[in-house]
């Protein structure tokens, strides 16, 4: 080490990755102990209640300790790992690790579950002969450098888990498997898809050898009761639906619409996207809904607003941030498309087909799932017709759209078959009375049955 060189021991702790996130689990460590890393460099891989995050570390040295096992789950706020800044590899000269311990002992961002847009150098392994065992005390200014303990294959008790899998995780967890008491049969130990599916046929099979044996009196159906903790994701939207039932005094008003001249609109409408107009991208039925709802939400301002009650009064909002329910295999999301009334159709359905894949990749960011001021809910994807669904805290309104199928109706003075909808406003009573709800919602099924009325109201 060159002389002089002074060499800090820096904790990272695991910081706030959003709105209402208070804990994490280590799913992946992109990092190990002996590793140089660069500033804002990613060094774990963390699964949230509402998506996958990649957390960079601010500081750039060598990683002297890691705090938590893959599959652990730690607070915000708990140590994740030590950088030991200042520290220069042997086989680097002295000059040039000092340099580069001044350029990057610090990005200076206070994270938010993300870093700068830097490019993560290539890891380094340092090879000395102290020693820092993972999970330790935050470690101290350190004279020398830590080595990499050997990876035992398969792992130790109380060692990492050799699992890259994200999916082979989540099914090992949806079905109580336990990844440290599997041997792996991939490379180096690796566990993989069919070890777990093994072992959930073999405790499958050992439950029906328990069942069989439980004696021929039981009755049909009946056995132990089931409990499933709410954690996760579907914890935090017990949680929020709790809360906005106990907070908001909600009314529902729903109508029946003519929907066939709005889908011989979108038709049209990409029709000449297909001609080569537009971006090429068929306009979905959400993407229409979203631009009626900005109109009518111009005309009722009153829905995009928010109460606050310590002051006694509601927000009016200047901005609509449209979000949206998008149900994935991780559960309910609702992804958010900001600044709404700025953008074109083809904008809006850009962006809520890249926010859709997003949330089925579970990619979303934090920033991608709050903020927003007014909810669609599209639940005719699930072949119903109606709904009064729980306004999503602390916006003022959700408006539902119920499926779109063929039904008797009275058309230009005779019955007809025509494309019916149902819609539904839900809305906070504190906001607006029915009035002003049910003023918004009449001026939605006439954009819906007469396209044409959008031309006013731009």
């Amino acid at each position: 080490m060159a002389p002089g060189l002074n060499v800090n021991s820096l904790e990272f702790k695991l910081p706030d990755l959003g709105e209402g996130l208070t804990e994490a689990e280590i799913v992946r460590w992109l990092v190990q102990v002996g590793d140089v890393v660069a500033v804002d460099q990613p060094v774990v891989e963390v699964e949230t209640a509402k998506a996958m995050v990649e957390v960079p570390c601010p500081y750039g040295g060598v990683v002297t300790a890691r705090f938590g096992e893959e599959g652990a789950e730690l607070p915000v706020g708990a140590a994740l790992l030590t950088v030991a800044v200042g520290a220069p590899a042997p086989e680097e000269p002295a000059e040039r690790a000092l340099q580069a311990a001044a350029a990057e002992e610090s990005s200076g961002n206070v994270l938010v579950g993300y870093g700068t847009a830097a490019a993560p150098a290539r890891r380094r392994r340092v090879r000395s002969t102290g020693s820092a065992p993972q999970g330790s005390a935050p470690a101290q200014p350190v004279p020398t450098l830590p080595t990499l303990p050997p990876l035992p294959s398969p792992p130790r008790p109380d060692g990492p888990i050799p699992v890259i899998s994200p999916l082979v995780r989540k099914l090992a967890r949806e079905n109580g498997v336990e990844l440290r008491e599997l041997a792996g049969t991939g490379p180096d130990g690796l566990i993989t898809r069919v070890d777990v599916e093994a072992a959930i046929a073999a405790e499958r099979t050992l439950a029906h050898a328990v069942t069989a044996t439980a004696g021929a009196g039981a009755a049909a159906g009946a056995g132990a009761e089931v409990r499933y903790p709410l954690t996760g994701i579907r914890g935090l939207v017990a949680d929020k639906m709790a809360c906005s039932r106990r907070e908001i005094p909600e009314a529902t008003c729903w109508v029946d619409a003519d929907a066939t001249e709005l889908l011989a609109a979108r038709a049209a409408m990409n029709a000449a996207a297909k001609g080569g107009e537009g971006d090429g991208q068929k306009v979905s039925l959400l993407a229409l809904f979203a631009r009626i709802s900005v109109a009518a939400l111009a005309r009722y301002p009153m829905l995009n607003s928010r109460v606050d009650m310590e002051a006694r009064e509601v927000v009016r909002l200047a901005d609509v941030h449209l979000g949206f329910a998008a149900q994935t295999d991780r559960g309910l999301v609702v992804p958010v498309v900001r600044g709404v009334q700025a953008r074109t159709t083809d904008s809006v359905n850009a962006e809520l087909i890249r926010l859709t894949e997003a949330a089925r990749d579970g990619k979303l960011t934090p920033g991608e799932l709050t903020g927003g001021t007014f909810t669609l809910n599209n639940y005719g994807v699930f072949g119903v017709d109606g709904s009064t669904p729980i306004i999503n805290h602390p916006e003022a309104a959700m408006l539902g759209v119920g499926r779109i199928v063929p039904k008797p109706w009275v058309h230009q003075g005779e019955l007809a078959v025509r494309q019916v909808v149902q819609l539904s406003l839900t809305f906070d009573h504190r906001v607006c009375d029915g009035g002003t709800a049910g003023g918004f919602l009449r001026f939605v099924a006439d954009c819906v049955e007469q396209p044409a009325v959008l031309l006013r109201a731009v």
